[in-house]
């Protein structure tokens, strides 16, 4: 069968069930709008009719996650190109479009359009076994922390109503000891009827540091409270519950943590990230998952602007030299740098010689990071480039 089009471009709006396509030609025109299910055969046979209308087949997607994974490894595997058109650019571009309607044949149609008359989309790639493990871990890891915050806010509530005195006591987010004692322990009733010693011997069969500290806030917190609330009981045992529940969950990010560690380390890379100040196993692992091989970075400065470190000039005309913080960027990969930053420049060394100087300079603790944040890219990223550990000092050329 012989083709009537040079080159075609299919813009696919995805979804976890399914996908919208729609392919357009050279001049705009639609060539066909389709339904098509997340599923292999399906996808194949799209692959196949766009194949059939054109020589050259360009394909754009709005959405590079989880949704996408299979449509992406199937038009990869088939040798097909595929770009990523970010939704952002698809909102705003539809008002462009005739309409006021919002579905996902005219989403898919912008996607292909844009993908048409724009040649600076990044394009998409399969990512390599390795990094796909890290990013599942590490956005594993992100859920089971927002779940972690979530349980000790419940807990902290749940307390108020029982002994406002005993939820000021602790820091429950940073001491396993007061959770422990929580998972018996609950009412300044209790607390008071087994004392400070019977506690802290409790405590200390169950391998709690500091028992004795532990025992006597809680015991000091219970006796500042002689009135029973209404609906103590109830609460004590929720607060019970919950207690256990966050204790399981602290093993659960254990695994979780040292799964990573274990993973980034059999990258080659591992070594050289995790030799700059601040950047640990963890970090490490969420930038690999973020940032990949780098090839989607041509420079430094590139890198940066991902992590939206680059300041973005706003000149109008006599209006000039104007910079401001970005909008867009990549949340995780500018909390990696910044918390590295943040944990360099406590300690001795050029990190926070340099924090200092900014300071100095009149900068404040937050421009001062992100002022050091941004260096340390420069450095990170001729650290890969060079294959080299961190040195403090800079590195000696031999003269030729």
């Amino acid at each position: 069968m012989s083709t009537s089009h040079k080159r075609i471009w299919v813009g696919v709006d995805a979804g976890k069930g399914h996908h919208w396509a729609v392919a357009v030609d050279a001049d705009g025109e639609t060539l066909f709008s389709t339904k098509v299910i997340n599923d292999e055969a399906q996808i194949l046979t799209l692959i196949e009719t766009a194949r059939e209308r054109a020589d050259e087949v360009r394909w754009a997607v709005d959405i590079s996650g989880r949704a996408s994974t299979l449509l992406l490894a199937l038009l990869v595997a088939n040798g097909q190109r595929v770009v990523y058109v970010p939704g952002r650019t698809v909102n705003r571009m539809s008002g462009a479009y005739r309409g006021e309607a919002k579905t996902d044949a005219k989403d898919a149609k912008v996607i292909a359009d844009q993908a048409r008359m724009r040649r600076d989309f990044a394009p998409l790639e399969t990512p390599p076994e390795l990094v796909s493990t890290l990013q599942l871990l590490t956005n594993h890891r992100a859920d089971l922390i927002a779940d972690r915050v979530r349980l000790i806010n419940r807990l902290r509530d749940m307390l108020v109503g029982i002994c406002p005195a005993l939820e000021r006591a602790f820091d429950y987010s940073a001491a396993k000891g007061p959770v422990v004692m929580l998972t018996e322990y609950q009412t300044p009733a209790a607390l008071r009827r087994i004392g400070v010693k019977r506690l802290t011997t409790w405590l200390e069969r169950r391998k709690v540091r500091g028992a004795s500290d532990v025992a006597a806030k809680a015991v000091e917190a219970a006796q500042s409270q002689q009135t029973a609330l209404p609906g103590e009981k109830q609460a004590a045992k929720l607060v019970c519950d919950l207690a256990h529940q966050l204790l399981a969950l602290d093993e659960r990010i254990k695994d979780n943590d040292r799964e990573i560690r274990e993973t980034f380390r059999t990258d080659d890379r591992a070594e050289i990230i995790e030799s700059m100040p601040g950047m640990g196993p963890i970090l490490g692992a969420e930038f690999v998952a973020i940032v990949g091989d780098l090839g989607g970075h041509k420079d430094a400065g590139r890198l940066a602007s991902h992590a939206g470190l680059a300041p973005v000039a706003r000149d109008s005309g006599r209006r000039t030299g104007n910079y401001h913080r970005p909008k867009r960027y990549n949340r995780r990969l500018r909390h990696i740098f910044y918390m590295s930053a943040q944990t360099s420049m406590m300690r001795p060394g050029p990190s926070r010689d340099y924090y200092l100087k900014k300071r100095s300079e009149g900068l404040l603790h937050t421009q001062a990071l992100l002022s050091l944040a941004r260096r340390r890219v420069d450095v990170l990223w001729a650290m890969l480039r060079d294959k080299r550990l961190f040195t403090s000092a800079p590195p000696v050329t031999q003269a030729a």
